[in-house]
C-alpha cells in the first residue's frame, strides 16, 4: 500500500464523502455527521452519526461501518456465532468487562439524549451488534473488547486495493 494515506488523514476527494458513503451503503445516508475513520486507501470506513436523523427519529448508533469489505468481515464473524461468543467473553473476562463498561459509559456521555449504549444496546444484555462495537473501536482507540472483535474479523482491509473506487466527475 505504498503511498496510501494513513487512517485518519484528510484526503481531498473528487466526490463528496457523503456520495461515497451512499455508494458504499447502497442507499441514502441517515443522520450522517462526518467521516470518523478512513481506510488505508483514504475512503470512508466509519462515519459518525447524529443522535437524530433528518426526520427527528432517534439514531442510536454513534459510529457506523461503511467500508463494504469491513462490513462483510464483521457479518462473517456474526454469522459464525460471534455475538454470543463475544457477549460470553465480555461477561467472563474482567478486562473485557471493564472495557465494555467504559465504552458504554463513553457512549452515554457522547449521546446523553438517548438511552442505551453502543449500537443502542442497554446494560446487562447481549452486545447486540458487532459492527457497532467494531466501529466504536476504530473511532475511539483503546476499546479492548472492540479491538478483539476487530482481530476476529481480520483482515480488516482488502489486500488488493479499495473496494470503493472514486468516481471521477464528468
Amino acid at each position: 500500500m505504498r503511498g496510501a494515506p494513513r487512517i485518519g488523514d484528510h484526503v481531498r476527494m473528487a466526490e463528496s464523502d457523503r456520495a461515497i458513503v451512499e455508494r458504499q451503503l447502497g442507499r441514502p445516508t441517515r443522520a450522517f455527521r462526518r467521516v470518523a475513520v478512513r481506510c488505508p486507501f483514504g475512503r470512508p470506513a466509519v462515519t459518525e452519526q447524529a443522535p437524530f436523523d433528518e426526520s427527528g427519529a432517534p439514531f442510536p448508533t454513534q459510529f457506523w461501518l461503511t467500508c463494504p469489505h469491513l462490513v462483510a468481515q464483521l457479518a462473517r464473524v456474526e454469522a459464525a456465532g460471534g455475538v454470543e461468543r463475544w457477549t460470553r467473553a465480555a461477561h467472563h473476562d474482567r478486562l473485557l468487562a471493564r472495557s465494555l463498561a467504559a465504552a458504554e459509559a463513553a457512549q452515554r456521555e457522547l449521546r446523553p439524549e438517548l438511552p442505551g449504549g453502543i449500537g443502542g444496546a442497554r446494560r446487562g444484555g447481549s452486545l447486540k451488534c458487532l459492527h457497532a462495537h467494531a466501529a466504536f473501536a476504530l473511532a475511539r482507540p483503546g476499546y479492548e473488547l472492540g479491538d478483539g472483535i476487530l482481530a476476529d474479523a481480520a483482515p480488516l482491509w482488502p489486500s488488493t486495493g479499495c473496494c470503493t473506487p472514486i468516481i471521477e466527475p464528468g
